[in-house]
């Protein structure tokens, strides 16, 4: 909306000072005739803003003025949770309210605040994607989000290993994980309290009448971290016996994560060329040999036998296939 727009454009100019026709049509996402457009509505509405011509010109506000419009809106409110995530916000639909929320508070604080404020936004960035990935395509992020801010019940048709499923929802929150989004729900068919992978949903209703349900004292982080402590016992379900070349000990954090962690940190004396014993937590046989074979030369499977068996028929099938 216009009226939205020429705050944003108020607010800029309180906070920042000086700024260039191009400098505020990048931050407002316009042209530059719409920026000229709206400085001089606002002039026109009594606003003093000044256009300085140069090469060190731009739109300015008179000396000591400060709009006190700085009331926040209820999605302006709710955007400040996200705060520091501007690409997460953008994806729930509401990074045009974070922007406008944090002008409206840098507008708010004393000179000498607003600033600092503004040199941490600056220097700190959230990137919340893993390295070498991209985010998994979420388009019915939205509507997700739309239910869990309003508490209403969701009809979905989602797509699991085992199949395809109908289920009706109760939305309890969303979770950002490495780049990938998830929806904490319980069923109302038993309501039990389940992670669905929003990238999985295949059909989405949001229905208008019907709200919600809530277990009493339900708390969504404690439920995550409690999610992924048995997301990771039911899948790493067991150890492999590896040595490894001080490479692969440097490795193995990188490729297994926390995994990674406990085996180096387990780890047995070296011997003289370097290479020490540890234990790895792994998934099932055909994944575990996938993972371990990203070591290369820098490792040697001990056991269990299963494991080095299949390693062997593994590598002697690429040796053939490359000889």
């Amino acid at each position: 909306m216009r009226a939205d727009r020429l705050l944003a454009l108020l607010l800029l100019l309180q906070n920042r000072g000086r700024m260039s026709a191009p400098e505020l049509a990048e931050e407002l996402e316009v042209s530059v005739r719409t920026v000229y457009r709206d400085a001089e509505a606002l002039a026109a509405s009594g606003v003093p803003v000044y256009a300085e011509r140069g090469p060190a010109g731009g739109f300015r506000l008179l000396d000591g003025y400060r709009t006190r419009l700085t009331g926040l809106t209820d999605d302006e409110a709710d955007s400040l949770a996200l705060a520091g995530m501007p690409t997460a916000a953008a994806e729930l639909g509401l990074g045009a309210e974070l922007a406008t929320a944090q002008l409206k508070l840098a507008a708010a604080l004393p000179a000498g605040l607003g600033e600092r404020s503004r040199r941490i936004q600056e220097r700190f960035h959230l990137d919340a994607t893993a390295w070498f990935r991209t985010a998994e395509p979420a388009p019915l992020l939205a509507q997700v989000a739309d239910a869990v801010w309003r508490r209403r019940l969701l009809r979905a048709h989602y797509r699991r290993w085992g199949g395809e499923t109908q289920r009706v929802l109760h939305p309890l929150g969303l979770v950002l994980k490495a780049g990938n989004w998830y929806l904490v729900a319980s069923a109302s068919a038993d309501g039990v309290v389940r992670t669905y992978r929003v990238s999985r949903f295949l059909e989405l209703t949001v229905t208008q009448e019907e709200s919600a349900g809530r277990p009493e004292g339900f708390d969504l982080a404690a439920y995550w971290e409690e999610a992924s402590r048995g997301l990771e016992a039911r899948v790493l379900r067991g150890t492999a016996r590896l040595r490894v070349s001080p490479a692969g000990l440097r490795l193995l954090p990188a490729l297994f994560g926390a995994a990674g962690d406990r085996a180096v940190a387990g780890a047995g004396d070296a011997d003289a060329d370097g290479w020490a014993e540890v234990d790895l937590d792994v998934e099932e046989l055909r994944v575990a040999v996938a993972d371990i074979l990203r070591l290369g030369l820098e490792a040697e499977v001990l056991g269990p036998p299963e494991l080095r068996e299949e390693m062997t028929r593994c590598v002697t099938g690429l040796a053939q296939r490359y000889a």
